[in-house]
């Protein structure tokens, strides 16, 4: 098999990002610098300072698109539209600075939000032949994800604001308090970070710490069918109500998969069938079918025999499921 391009090589979200972010000061600059020149000097510099170091780092991740380089960008793009936001109220800036501000700001955040920058970021981890595709955000965490964002973006900024307006007691405990707050936030967003699909010259590995306790292989010579999912499928779910199109995978024969019941508890089931949801379903099954994976229609009620969780007595069943040696966390 034809060793796979560079992830930059096969999409153009990537450049698009380069490009919208770095004409981000030109069109964000006056109407943000307007709106701070009423505040006084020690808030401006300090305000000044954090944004350009904000959107230096961006540009470093934007230029060097990996799955940490994702997280600093999905962190940083949508505060830039909220400055923007905030700029626009002032009394400072004119309408139109505020307006090309704004509008120019939501589309850096837009480019680099959108699906297929998420792929592309990703797979910039990935090594040799392999092809990452993100997956979806699970349904139960769509309302906490905006919430840790704000309270991530908040933690990292008051401390050095408030100190600069001297608020020394209230600053010095924002700085520390925000500080661990930031560093937590990061963290439980990079996770998010860290979920995909991948494809590898052996077949396709799920990779999901959120949902499997590990790496799930699915051998080329086990699957039988890769589709979108038929209603009322009784494939194993492992979508975890993300919303939007669900493919499955049909297997040979049943192969256990070890899933997350809780923050330190897993439960291993049997499964012939699987579902998964992935950021762009549609380049997906076309990588697939690249590769020669059988994509096609999947069996309507697919045998799961077998779906009990396993006990003591498994019957060996965790060596059904060996570690991918091709793919390694980033």
């Amino acid at each position: 098999m034809a060793v796979a391009e560079p992830a930059e090589r096969r999409s153009r979200a990537p450049w698009v990002v380069r490009i919208v972010w770095l004409v981000l000061p030109v069109a964000l600059g006056p109407a943000l610098g307007a709106a701070l020149d009423p505040r006084s000097a020690p808030v401006r510099t300090v305000g000044s300072v954090v944004a350009w170091a904000a959107w230096a780092v961006a540009l470093v991740a934007a230029l060097v698109p990996r799955s940490t380089s994702l997280t600093v960008a999905r962190l940083v793009a949508p505060a830039a539209a909220l400055a923007a936001l905030w700029a626009g109220v002032q009394d400072g800036p004119s309408g139109r600075a505020a307006a090309a501000g704004l509008a120019w700001s939501v589309a850096a955040a837009a480019a680099v939000l959108a699906p297929a920058t998420a792929d592309a970021f990703v797979d910039g981890s990935s090594y040799g032949p392999e092809r990452r595709f993100c997956l979806r955000v699970p349904g139960r965490l769509l309302l906490a994800v905006p919430v840790v964002w704000a309270a991530t973006v908040a933690g990292a900024l008051a401390g050095p604001l408030l100190l600069a307006a001297r608020q020394w007691a209230v600053g010095g405990v924002a700085l520390v308090a925000g500080g661990a707050l930031a560093a937590i936030g990061a963290r439980a967003l990079h996770g998010l970070s860290r979920r995909w699909v991948v494809f590898v010259p052996a077949g396709m590995v799920l990779h999901d710490p959120f949902g499997l306790a590990e790496n799930l292989l699915l051998p080329r010579r086990m699957i039988t069918a890769l589709g979108p999912a038929p209603a009322g499928t009784a494939a194993l779910d492992l979508t975890q109500g993300a919303p939007g199109l669900e493919l499955e995978v049909d297997l040979v024969e049943p192969i256990a998969v070890t899933t997350v019941t809780g923050r330190r508890d897993a439960a291993t089931t049997q499964a012939a069938a699987l579902l998964f949801a992935p950021a762009r379903p549609g380049a997906l099954l076309a990588e697939a079918a690249g590769r020669r994976l059988p994509v096609g229609a999947v069996r309507a009620e697919p045998d799961q025999a077998g779906d009990a969780p396993l006990g003591a007595g498994g019957g060996g069943a965790a060596e059904a499921t060996p570690p991918p040696a091709t793919s390694s966390p980033s």
